[in-house]
């Protein structure tokens, strides 16, 4: 059986302070403190480019506006988490749909240097803060874009950082939004290299009636097994066999392999919510790759996820999903 052995199996949440687009752009401390006092290990920081430059000009970095994520790396130190650096929107790219970047990050050389600047400077920066503390996930789930043109940009870019700090540890998405490991970028390896997976499949279970995914989408009901999405449905065999291509990727390239998101929705019924979870984590734990839930507070997380089926106790003054947090401890 396939492992992943290069990386610690951290496990822990994403924190979306600096996500959406005119958010106050501000992390708390009491989040680092909880997170590990809960017992997790990990925190993925998606951010968004915007939040550091001025003039809406991605080449003028403000570094004084960094300091949000100055805080991050320090309480992670302080609570002994691992912080992942990540760009959710970077110069030229994002998922997101609220805004219009002036360049093409895959295809325009103006779009490639600036990226290279932010990730220099992220570089610059903690240079010296060791990777078992601090790691950079480059680019968030890159979409239409071939393994070739992708490649050329994390090729570039990583090099890029470790002309500044040879010893940082970046992570790379695999294509079709994190889905797809690619061996390309296996290759990067022995250069402190690795990939970061999703667990958001399938997207009628983990995106039930999301309407930021299609507003006029008729969701089939959420089950498992046998949750629906375009290529079919799933089940455990399935889960464990998507998994399991990772896992090759890992132990046959020895390169590490995290995965960044995953979690449901709160429209998604909670007990097929933890029917699925249990499945996905069991196999993350069989091929010890680790995970950091969507998120920590909100929709996908353990903390005021809102939903209307799910057995709260109070934690700290926030509403906790014991079934999901146990769970978690479980894997």
């Amino acid at each position: 059986m396939f492992r992943q052995t290069v990386l610690p199996r951290w496990k822990g949440f994403n924190l979306l302070g600096a996500f959406v687009m005119n958010s106050p752009g501000k992390f708390e401390e009491e989040d680092f403190q909880m997170i590990s006092d809960l017992g997790f290990d990990f925190v993925r920081l998606p951010l968004n480019y915007t939040f550091w430059i001025d003039y809406d000009d991605p080449f003028e970095i403000n570094e004084g506006k960094l300091s949000i994520v100055d805080d991050c790396v320090r309480w992670g130190e302080k609570y002994g988490i691992h912080v992942n650096v990540a760009l959710h929107r970077a110069p030229g790219y994002s998922v997101a749909k609220d805004r219009v970047e002036p360049f093409d990050l895959w295809r325009d050389a103006e779009g490639l240097d600036a990226f290279k600047l932010h990730w220099t400077a992220l570089a610059k920066r903690y240079k010296g803060i060791p990777s078992d503390k601090v790691s950079f996930n480059m680019v968030n789930e890159p979409a239409g874009v071939s393994p070739e043109a992708h490649l050329k940009v994390m090729a570039e870019t990583t090099r890029a950082i470790h002309k500044i700090d040879p010893d940082r540890l970046t992570l790379c998405d695999g294509l079709q939004y994190g889905n797809l490991p690619q061996i390309d970028i296996a290759n990067l390896a022995p250069e402190n290299v690795g990939q970061s997976c999703r667990a958001y499949i399938p997207a009628g279970i983990t995106h039930y009636r999301a309407l930021w995914v299609d507003r006029k989408r008729n969701f089939p009901q959420a089950q498992w097994p046998g949750g629906y999405a375009e290529d079919g449905a799933w089940d455990t065999e399935r889960i464990f066999k998507h998994y399991g291509a990772w896992a090759a990727l890992a132990q046959n390239f020895c390169m590490g392999v995290h995965c960044g998101e995953g979690g449901c929705f709160n429209l998604t019924p909670h007990d097929v919510v933890l029917r699925w979870m249990e499945d996905v984590l069991d196999a993350l734990k069989t091929y010890n790759i680790g995970i950091a839930l969507w998120n920590f507070k909100g929709g996908f997380g353990i903390l005021d996820s809102e939903r209307a089926d799910a057995e709260y106790v109070d934690y700290k003054g926030h509403r906790l999903d014991k079934k999901m947090l146990d769970l978690l401890r479980k894997y």
